[in-house]
Parts: structure tokens; sequence; C-alpha cells
């Protein structure tokens, strides 16, 4: 007789395989997967605990399942992912959004308030950092700026699905040369790639899967934050904002010793939700 496998067995047989490979979050992570292959909401799965799978469904979540036990990130896997309250497309091109990056669009929203502005979103990737503040702020224009042609195409699709067309526009190239002469912005965001060359082998599996370009800052982690630095006085206005999230350890270098090499002014730095130096703020003369 064959076995039937219902969304409730499936589901126990997901999480527990997740929570023996080590994964954070074994029981979130199987149901955004089944929900995905079932096409429904959680909620839906605990109100049909007892229905059982079709064949196709099953071979698709046991295919999701072999492709997580590997490492992929599940957001690869589904092909979104939420970041400010916003679904966005995400695919192998983009870094997978994350929460400690709310951080810096928080602080940018603070700093903005309801004033119009300019703003200059460097390594936009997936878009998560200009979608999430133009939805927030009307008054704000923004030109997103990324080096790779396929991270473009993802936050293009992604700012037109959020009907933002007419205020966040994607300039691909390598920072500030993607931008037409004579751009002039009151704030400049940015997540750079910040990750020490050396230690990109030992960071978690799925990680590792990410983007390299997106991920590798050079001997010390701050090669693209130093060309950043070098640049970015021509393109901020008088009293314009640069904001860039960075690895807590180097923090006080970025805010104490680079900012004020460049810009003539020290850096104040936000923590995130753990308590972590993440965020390092200044404001042009």
């Amino acid at each position: 007789m064959e076995e039937i496998w219902t969304v409730k067995k499936i589901l126990d047989w997901a999480i527990g395989d997740f929570r023996e490979k080590g994964m954070d979050s074994p029981r979130l992570e199987s149901e955004l997967l089944l929900s995905a292959v079932l096409h429904c909401d959680r909620i839906s799965l605990y109100t049909g605990f007892d229905r059982p799978l079709e064949g196709g469904e099953l071979e698709s979540f046991k295919g999701f399942v072999i492709r997580r036990r590997k490492g992929e990130p599940a957001a690869y896997i589904l092909e979104h992912k939420e970041f400010w309250s916003l679904d966005l497309k995400v695919s192998k091109e983009v870094l997978v959004p994350r929460p400690d990056t709310e951080t810096l669009v928080q602080a940018a929203l603070d700093l903005v308030g309801d004033s119009a502005c300019r703003v200059l979103d460097l390594g936009t990737g997936s878009g998560c950092v200009a979608i999430a503040m133009a939805k927030e702020r009307e008054r704000l224009e923004i030109d997103a700026v990324d080096i790779s042609a396929g991270a473009c195409e993802v936050a293009r699709e992604n700012v037109s699905k959020h009907g933002l067309d007419d205020r966040v526009r994607v300039y691909e190239g390598d920072l500030f040369t993607a931008l037409p002469t004579g751009e002039r912005y009151g704030m400049i965001v940015t997540n750079p790639p910040y990750v020490i060359d050396t230690e990109i082998d030992e960071l978690e599996q799925e990680v590792r899967l990410e983007p390299r370009i997106a991920l590798a800052g050079g001997e010390d982690g701050l090669d693209v934050v130093k060309r950043i630095f070098d640049s970015a006085p021509s393109y901020l206005e008088l009293g314009g904002w640069l904001l860039l999230e960075i690895d807590p350890r180097q923090a006080a270098t970025v805010a104490m010793d680079i900012g004020p090499a460049t810009l003539g002014v020290e850096g104040r730095i936000a923590k995130d939700l753990a308590g972590r130096d993440r965020v390092v703020i200044f404001q042009g003369k």
C-alpha cells in the first residue's frame, strides 16, 4: 500500500530533518517551503493538517528540502523575501535582504524626516533599501546603483512591483561611475561589500552561496568603503548625509579614521536590534 503523506506528516518530517541539520528556524522554514508548494498561507497548513499531498506536490516539496539541506538559502528557493514588511523578489544575483539592514533604513528615514530629498543607494542589490525608503517617504527621489546586471534586473522588477518607477531609478555600473555627470544628493546610503576576503570561506554555507562580489571587501574588508569615501564629497550636497552599514568590528575605524580623513568630520554609530555597531552616519560640511 502506498504511503500517504499528509500536511502534518510531511511537516513533522521536514522540521525534524532541518533540526537535525542544526538550522536556526526549522519549523518556520519548513512551513514557508510547504506553503509555496501548496500555494497557501501558513495558517492554512494548520487548518488542513489531514490533507494528503498529491504526487507532484510531494516531489516538489522534497526537492525544496534537498536544496535547503545543501545550504541553499530558503529565499533563493522561494524566490522572494520579506524586508521592511515588503515582499521582494530575490535571486542568486543578489544578497538576501536581512533584518540588520533595516537599521540602515530606519536611520536614514529618521534623518530625512518628511523633507524632499534626492537619495543615492550604492550597491542596491534587490533594491530593498531604496524601495523601503521610497515607500515610507513620498517626497524622496532615489537613484539606485549596482555593478551587477543581474542585480539591476531584480531591483527594477521590485521597483515596478511596488509602483515606484516614477521615483526610483536603477543604474548599472561601478559605484559613482554609473551616474550621469553633475549629480548631487542630499543623502547617500550604502550596504557595501565589507567581509574580509580571507573570512568568506568561514561563513555559513548559505552565505557563501550568495554573490561573492556583494560580500568581498578586500584584505581588511574596507576596499569598497574607502572608494566610496574618496568620491562621496563630490556627490553630496552641502550638509548632506552619508550612511554606511558595516561590520561591527570596523565601525570605529570608519567613524573615527576613514570618515574624518575624507569628509573632515567624525561619524556617529547606530546599533542594530542586537546591540551591535551596525551603521555609521556622517553629515558632510
